[in-house]
């Protein structure tokens, strides 16, 4: 019987397809409908619901990297299966902007067939293997399906009650894999079943990081080019290149790399996978989606900041220091949080009084917040090479 797993141990094992990759191109709309949406609904509420619309966004892409982990993307079943979760990622996608009205049922529907159906299509490819392995995954299931009568449920009421019935439904999503996914009379999994591929699991999150980048790339430059160009609006630009660039260098520079080391040479990669890269990867991919609405903000009013935009100015650095902080030292053999991370978020802070009360424009407090980014990046760039020596 034709097997639909990655045969562990080669040098092939870890290795990324290109229909992997050719899946995440989904999810570079889902980002920019998600920027896009935020940015027309730049209010408390409009943050809170998009945040939540970001974290399923985010589950649904983790947990499908998961299975790929152990699936094989040379077997036609799997590429099949992995077709499919696109198109369901694409009605999912459209369906953002309007999630909250008239499309929400089309957006739970959609999320609900890649949870439920990808672990369905991947228990009938585990049947065979291991017991603890299988029954692992069969909580998964039961887990999932109990969050997908919420999803479907808020997808039929309305207003406020979706909101909530969607807040429980992600909750349990997010707290299951904290919880090992403990069923009554099935017991709990344990991390040590979940024997992850460690190249493939931070190779995937790190191309995610990639996509996101590049949709704010594609922001900063669809935003420039519709601009008048003057003085300010060339200076916003640069800034917003440089904020990229800075954003690209905290993360990859050196984070990426020893994590890499860190979950490949470890003994319970299951454990290092569902802390660092399932969950600490969310406010990394926030803070750089928050960053590309903040940019978007600058070039087309350089010249004035509203408290929403002060507010995503400031919050999207912090966000993104503050994932990538807590990724690092969760990853490294660090008794503390990085310290340039640390610093960079004070000042970040700091920033917030002397920005309301000083009513600096927005060009000028997005160059200081693209500062403090810069600052971070090349200490830690050279904090490591004086370790190192």
């Amino acid at each position: 019987m034709l097997s639909l797993l990655r045969t562990r141990g080669s040098d092939q094992s870890g290795k990324v397809a290109m229909v992997e990759l050719f899946f995440d191109l989904v999810f570079v709309f889902a980002i920019t409908q998600l920027s896009h949406s935020l940015l027309a609904n730049l209010t408390l509420d409009g943050a809170i619901k998009h945040l939540l619309l970001l974290l399923a966004v985010w589950w649904v892409w983790i947990y499908t990297s998961w299975v790929t982990n152990w699936l094989d993307p040379e077997c036609l079943p799997v590429r099949l299966c992995l077709f499919a979760l696109m198109l369901a990622g694409l009605l999912m996608s459209a369906a953002i902007p309007d999630a909250f009205g008239e499309r929400g049922l089309l957006f739970a529907c959609a999320y609900v067939c890649m949870q439920v159906g990808r672990t369905a299509f991947f228990l009938f490819a585990i049947r065979n293997s291991a017991r603890n392995f299988v029954r692992s995954f069969q909580r998964i299931f039961i887990w999932l399906c109990l969050s997908a009568i919420f999803w479907i449920a808020g997808g039929f009421a309305e207003g406020q009650q979706r909101f909530v019935l969607w807040c429980i439904a992600f909750f349990i999503e997010f707290i299951s894999p904290a919880a090992l996914f403990w069923v009554p009379g099935l017991g709990r999994s344990s991390t040590t079943d979940w024997d992850v591929e460690g190249n493939h699991m931070a190779e995937r999150c790190g191309l995610f990081v990639i996509i996101a980048l590049g949709e704010s790339l594609l922001v900063t430059g669809a935003t420039f080019a519709d601009q008048a160009w003057n003085a300010n609006v060339i200076a916003a630009f640069l800034v917003a290149v440089v904020g990229s660039i800075a954003l690209w260098w905290i993360y990859f520079d050196s984070g990426l790399q020893r994590a890499h080391h860190r979950i490949l040479h470890s003994a319970d990669p299951g454990s290092q996978a569902r802390l660092a890269y399932t969950y600490l990867h969310a406010p990394i991919v926030a803070g750089i989606i928050v960053c590309a609405v903040a940019d978007e903000l600058v070039l087309a009013h350089p010249d004035h900041a509203t408290s929403a935009g002060v507010t995503a100015i400031i919050g999207g650095p912090a966000l993104y220091l503050l994932g990538c902080m807590l990724f690092k030292w969760v990853t490294n053999d660090r008794r503390t949080p990085p310290l340039s991370h640390m610093v960079g978020l004070l000042l970040l802070f700091t920033a917030i009084p002397l920005a309301t009360h000083h009513h600096f424009s927005a060009l000028a407090l997005s160059a200081v917040t693209t500062g403090i980014l810069v600052m971070v990046a090349l200490w830690e760039s050279v904090a490591l090479k004086s370790y190192l020596r």
